[in-house]
């Protein structure tokens, strides 16, 4: 008797057999003739990449098509500026663009792409180029480019294992971040309303070797004319002598120091917002080099920042704000290329705390404290106070440096004097209030057991020098304040700004050149005064 089961399986093993032969042959044929397309489709993006983009050119070394998931795999993808064509800009080693499934649910027919070690390159050639073009950069096409990849609109965008690399010269330390991991949602958004970011962002990356970033955020990428994000930064032992090339450009020589902070950002056509909860740089050390040569460039850049600053000042589109900044454990110079002898004037062990920084006046005033020492001898305290400008700028400022080792000013003094000391200790004080385009205020120099000749270290001098070192000697012991034995002057500043348009830092760099050339220089100058008059 014949079993039925058995010839149960049997009649379904041959309808499966039929239906599954078919579906083979119509795999094998796609696959057939995607490696047939692969190539046309290759050429023809590649064109359509192109004819998208300014000043820039595309190429493609491969593409796979794959049929089943309709899916495109480009490998070796490269972006190159046609003025500077090697090495190229962008270099993807794999882009990979396919259907967002999930999207169906909500009746949405776009697509995903995952661009797997994307490597940035960018140096002083290309960055140079890029400034000469008249064509932003926003208009070079390179979003039109990487949409005409793939014939539906981009939803989702991830990046895996990501590097962006800026080199200024041969001989520099390169900037450059690594293992990027980044991932955009919802990018094909319904147009929201203002203020509203409907597309998740989230983005994880090395900076410099060991400095940590991170991005979690919203973005809106159907603004115009350029796309608006908000989120927040978190930013932890970023080194800054990375940034010595770029910093070079300002004169600014930058060696060592770390900076650490967070805060909220918010970028889009309409405003511009970062509110830091708080900022830390640990072991900073900077000195600006000033060349008499680089005077005029220099002052042209401070008047295009003091214009700048006010711009943005108040400005209801433009919000800086910042709870807490902290410098510890710097050292900041001031080094004179132009003087002879050259010389260099700091203050290190720097501490300065800054708190409630704003550019809204409505906020009130922001309070800064620097503590350190001048010249590594002078101790040395700031305090001051100050609002965002209106009319100009607004601060009051509180000075003293006390027991300054004078031997150490002998460069300083070489160079503006034409003299130095055997020995003294230098002090000074000073109170100043800008207010209304106006500055009223004194500093208040003060010179302690001060030697200005001594038989051994002069012994070399010219005859003239040694006279005019001997004079100063004694003038300063005829003029001292004989109870507290010092030799004291005292130089008020006061009256109108130069300009209702001088900008802070302005005006707190012509107060430190007053400092010193119109209080200390003469504190001891007009000492040797009677002396030379006699002698004559």
């Amino acid at each position: 008797m014949r079993n039925p089961v058995r010839g149960l399986g049997t009649w379904s093993r041959r309808h499966w057999l039929w239906f599954a032969v078919p579906v083979a042959v119509v795999v094998v044929l796609a696959v057939i003739v995607s490696f047939f397309l692969d190539e046309p489709l290759r050429r023809m993006t590649e064109r359509q990449m192109n004819r998208k983009m300014k000043g820039y050119t595309a190429h493609i070394r491969k593409l796979s098509f794959h049929p089943i998931g309709f899916a495109v795999d480009f490998y070796d993808v490269q972006f190159i500026q046609n003025a500077n064509p090697d090495p190229p800009v962008m270099r993807i080693e794999r882009l990979s663009a396919c259907v967002q499934w999930r999207a169906l649910v909500h009746r949405k027919l776009v697509a995903d792409f995952r661009l797997v070690r994307p490597i940035i390159y960018v140096d002083k050639a290309h960055f140079e180029t890029e400034l000469k073009d008249p064509t932003p950069v926003k208009d070079h096409g390179w979003q039109d480019a990487l949409q005409a990849m793939y014939p539906l609109k981009i939803n989702e965008f991830k990046i895996v294992a990501g590097e962006a690399t800026y080199v200024e010269t041969g001989q520099a330390q390169p900037l450059r971040v690594t293992k990027i991991q980044a991932v955009v949602q919802d990018i094909r958004n319904v147009r929201s309303a203002e203020g509203e970011y409907p597309s998740p962002l989230k983005l994880e990356a090395v900076v410099f070797g060991r400095g940590q970033l991170k991005v979690d955020g919203k973005a809106d990428f159907l603004l115009e004319p350029y796309a608006g994000v908000k989120g927040h930064i978190d930013l932890r032992d970023i080194p800054l002598d990375y940034f010595a090339p770029v910093a070079a450009r300002a004169n600014m020589v930058v060696s060592r120091g770390a900076i650490s902070g967070r805060g909220d950002v918010e970028y889009s056509p309409k405003i511009a917002t970062v509110w830091l909860e708080n900022l830390r740089v640990d072991g900073l050390a900077a000195d600006y080099h000033y060349k008499k040569a680089d005077a005029a460039a220099h002052k042209e850049v401070v008047k295009q920042g003091a214009e700048a600053a006010q711009k943005v000042s108040n400005a209801r589109d433009v919000v800086l704000h910042a709870d807490d900044i902290k410098i510890v454990n710097a050292s900041i110079g001031l080094v004179n290329k132009s003087a002879s002898p050259q010389y260099r004037v700091f203050i290190d062990e720097m501490n300065l705390d800054l708190k409630k920084f704003s550019n809204q006046r409505d906020e009130g005033y922001g309070h800064a404290t620097l503590t350190g020492r001048f010249l590594g001898s002078g101790a040395t305290t700031v305090e001051a106070a100050f609002r965002p400008e209106t009319k100009g700028p607004d601060f009051t400022l509180n000075a003293k440096i006390e027991n300054t080792d004078m031997q150490k000013m002998n460069d300083l003094l070489r160079a503006h004097a034409k003299f130095d000391v055997a020995s003294g200790v230098f002090s000074l004080y000073s109170e100043l209030r800008v207010h209304d385009g106006r500055i009223d205020g004194y500093v208040k120099p003060l010179f302690h057991d001060l030697k200005v000749y001594d038989k051994e270290q002069d012994a070399d001098k010219p005859f003239g020098e040694k006279v005019k070192e001997k004079a100063i000697d004694v003038a300063s012991k005829i003029l001292k304040n004989h109870p507290r034995k010092d030799v004291a002057t005292k130089a008020d500043i006061s009256g109108p700004l130069d300009s209702p348009k001088t900008s802070t830092w302005q005006v707190l760099v012509r107060l430190v050149e007053n400092a010193f050339f119109k209080a200390i220089l003469p504190g001891l100058e007009r000492e040797a005064g009677p002396s030379r008059r006699g002698r004559g």
